[in-house]
């Protein structure tokens, strides 16, 4: 019986302790899981606000179910309102209105031909085969490719069921009915309820991305070429926002393709220069893999030679200095839609130091210098040259898109100027006097200046 009793117990413990261990690791991940829930609204609260308006495009087109006279109406193909919601509604505007009017329309064409089932059934295998070939054009499968998988899909199934089914054309408009409700409802939201706007995230990403880069070449310089044994400690930080530039091209063509699908809003007219955008995000790219290949010499352990490095010190600091300003002055420029006109001194101080530089290394100073000791440092030099020239590219660039989308440039108004007195006073009356009296004003113009 004791012995017994104590294997009861064994198991009781260990049961206890295994339940413990459960119980600790469960709250471990709700805990974890709130936090990580917490991060991702906090850092975009915008996610928290689509969430609530998908659930309010979800609830208006439910209510087809709830009013017996809508669902008389649309029947059993209610639900493909709802299918239109979750499918159609997306974060953006312009996402949105891309999706809806790709499956609006292609329901309806392919609707329309696929009703005379009787004489195109033959060829609905031939119809479908010309849509996929179509996919694979690269313009269509940017922005039409889910409207032709529609196409395909609801012509297949309208011309095979037409043969066993004699209320096509019922069955069809209400579906077509409520495809347009899902689409409808999906598209005011979205419009009209805290709307997302593609156009202004892919205006502030190209402007963000402008002004990491920016602030890295601002402290690059010193970093790099700074006094060995210097005790003062640097902040390095900024040396890792330039990586989420490497991989933005992808976003950029996304919010592209979104953006040419919306309408006119804030300071962004009708057909706006989006493409612009992608062609100054190439080129930021660009800029940036030097930067990548700048960060690799940062905390290199290769001792520069004093006499190398204070000769291209000057140089090398005023080309990053310079060129970081000048992508900081086009990131402002960009976010204030104005045409970037006070970035042509710093692109020009920063050609001018790379043109000393370039005339520095040939003139043959480090001739008695060995060779692979200084290698870096010339490699470091050659690339800063190269970002010099990335840098007057991308203001090329973005005085093409100030141009293209007709940024207005803030000049003070200048009032006339009026006439300045030099003596103006009222000459007060004196009081006490008996006789008459008069008020003499004296005005006098300031003499005209050589």
């Amino acid at each position: 019986m004791e012995m017994a009793s104590e294997i009861k117990n064994g198991v009781f413990v260990h049961n206890w302790e295994w339940f413990k261990a459960l119980s600790g690791k469960l709250g471990t991940k709700i805990v974890e899981t709130a936090r990580k829930i917490k991060k991702l609204g906090q850092d975009d609260p915008r996610r928290i606000i689509h969430s609530l308006k998908f659930g309010l495009a979800l609830t208006l087109v439910s209510l087809i179910y709830y009013f017996e006279p809508l669902y008389k109406g649309f029947g059993n193909s209610a639900m493909y309102a709802i299918l239109t919601v979750i499918v159609v509604f997306e974060f953006s505007v312009g996402a949105t209105l891309g999706r809806g009017l790709n499956r609006g329309l292609a329901t309806l064409v392919a609707g329309a031909l696929g009703f005379g089932a009787h004489y195109l059934a033959s060829l609905a295998g031939e119809k479908a085969g010309v849509v996929t070939f179509v996919r694979f054009f690269p313009q269509l499968k940017a922005r039409y490719d889910y409207g032709l998988l529609i196409f395909m899909l609801t012509f297949c199934l309208v011309s095979i069921s037409g043969y066993r089914e004699d209320e096509i054309l019922e069955i069809a408009h209400q579906r077509l009915s409520t495809i347009l409700v899902g689409c409808s409802t999906s598209v005011f939201i979205c419009l009209f309820v805290f709307p997302v706007w593609a156009g202004d995230d892919l205006h502030n990403l190209v402007a963000s991305n402008l002004e990491k880069l920016g602030s890295f070449l601002e402290s690059f310089g010193v970093e790099y070429l700074k006094i060995s044994g210097d005790s003062k400690e640097s902040n390095n930080t900024f040396m890792d926002d330039y990586n989420s530039v490497l991989n933005s091209k992808q976003i950029e063509e996304c919010l592209a393709n979104f953006a040419r699908w919306e309408p006119r809003h804030g300071q962004f007219r009708f057909r706006h220069p989006w493409k612009q955008y992608l062609k100054i995000g190439s080129l930021t790219r660009q800029c940036a893999y030097r930067i990548e290949a700048l960060n690799g010499y940062v905390n290199s352990e290769i001792q520069i030679p004093a006499e190398f490095r204070s000769k291209i010190q000057e140089a090398c600091t005023n080309m990053s200095l310079e060129s970081g300003k000048a992508l900081k002055e086009l990131a402002s420029a960009i976010k204030a839609m104005t045409p970037p006109s006070s970035v042509t001194p710093h692109i020009v101080k920063s050609k001018d130091a790379a043109n000393n530089l370039k005339s520095l290394l040939r003139s043959g100073f480090c001739k008695e210098i060995d060779l692979l000791e200084v290698i870096p440092a010339v490699t470091v030099a050659s690339l800063l040259v190269d970002v010099v020239c990335c840098t007057e590219k991308i203001a090329e660039s973005i005085n093409e898109l100030a141009s293209l989308a007709h940024f207005q440039s803030l000049e003070p108004m200048v009032e006339a100027e009026k006439p300045k007195l030099l003596h103006q006073e009222t000459i007060p009356p004196c009081f006490g006097v008996n006789e008459p009296h008069h008020v003499i004003t004296i005005d006098q113009l300031s003499p005209k200046l050589p």
